[in-house]
């Protein structure tokens, strides 16, 4: 599956949740979004998303709201600890979005995701650790939330 991974404000392309999804299989598209400019962060995620067409979304933390910024059409968008209240509390989500959040993250609080998944009718998973969202119960969890409904043979 071609999932296209964006990163968050102090991470970069190659991070832990991009490797684990190579790791297990998967072709990611992982674009450097630079941390100095918004605008050009929403750029880069809309020009690969149109020049390779992904099966799924993720972004991270501040990869989620430029996700949401960018409005892409994907069939699957899975958002781990939005920060969109911070970034574009203007943007909206299908209800078919699933965001993975940590009762534990004190970067992005908790009842973030919680206000993002009632207003649009996303799924809401809690897993994790901290922000992060690196520990094994959370990757194996956005692993499991990727391949959901995929025929994996």
């Amino acid at each position: 599956m071609k999932i296209m991974f964006l990163h968050g404000l102090e991470s970069k392309p190659g991070g832990s949740k991009p490797a684990y999804l190579s790791y297990h299989g998967h072709t990611v598209l992982n674009p450097a979004l630079p941390k100095d400019s918004w605008d050009d962060s929403v750029k880069i995620a809309r020009a690969l998303f149109d020049q390779e067409l992904p099966d799924v979304v993720v972004g991270s933390s501040r990869g989620g709201a430029v996700a949401i910024a960018a409005n892409l059409p994907v069939p699957k968008l899975v958002l781990v600890a939005p920060a969109w209240a911070k970034y574009c509390p203007w943007g909206t989500i299908p209800s078919t979005a699933t965001i993975m959040h940590s009762k534990g993250d004190e970067v992005i609080p908790f009842s973030d995701s919680e206000l993002l998944a009632h207003t649009f009718g996303a799924e809401l998973i809690e897993a994790g650790i901290d922000h992060r969202m690196n520990d094994e119960f959370a990757l194996e969890k956005m692993l499991d939330v990727i391949n959901r409904g995929q025929n994996l043979s």
